[in-house]
């Protein structure tokens, strides 16, 4: 979507690139509902909406960075955090579609890689997650009803 010259696209020239090829972004597509076109209309309830959708879409997204490290669906809840923010800023729609591009690269060339790469990388990832949640545990306490194995140095 960058044109010739490697600038960065003006608002313009971005909304001419969604109206050539068919696509709305996210944004626009929420702009053009009904009950945000009410919203719209009330600077005062629009201003109110979009520090709403900031904050729940903040929040969701610091959550989901806390989690990152332990497991569960930390990477999912940035991206859900996310989701909400691009439906009413620009920035978060190009942050979205910046991870989709670089998700979508990272599960090709892992889906090319011979099988023991793939198996190397889950067992990275699971000693990765494993050792966290020893170390989580480690600092939060124990709780007794933990097996014995899970902390190395109960």
């Amino acid at each position: 979507m960058a044109p010739p010259g490697g600038r960065r696209p003006t608002r313009d020239q971005r909304r001419e690139h969604f109206a050539e090829d068919g696509h709305h972004s996210l944004r626009e597509r929420i702009a053009e509902t009904h009950w945000r076109q009410r919203l719209a209309a009330r600077r005062s309830l629009d201003s109110a909406y979009r520090i709403g959708v900031g904050i729940v879409g903040g929040l969701i997204v610091a959550v989901g960075l806390a989690t990152i490290p332990l497991p569960g669906p930390g990477w999912l809840t940035v991206i859900a955090g996310l989701f909400v923010l691009a439906t009413e800023f620009f920035w978060a729609e190009r942050l979205l579609e910046f991870t989709k591009k670089h998700v979508t690269a990272w599960t090709d060339w892992l889906g090319r890689q011979p099988i023991w790469v793939r198996l190397a990388v889950a067992a990275v990832t699971a000693a990765f997650v494993y050792g966290v949640l020893v170390v989580t545990l480690h600092l939060m306490g124990v709780p007794d009803w933990m097996p014995g194995w899970v902390p190395l140095w109960r």
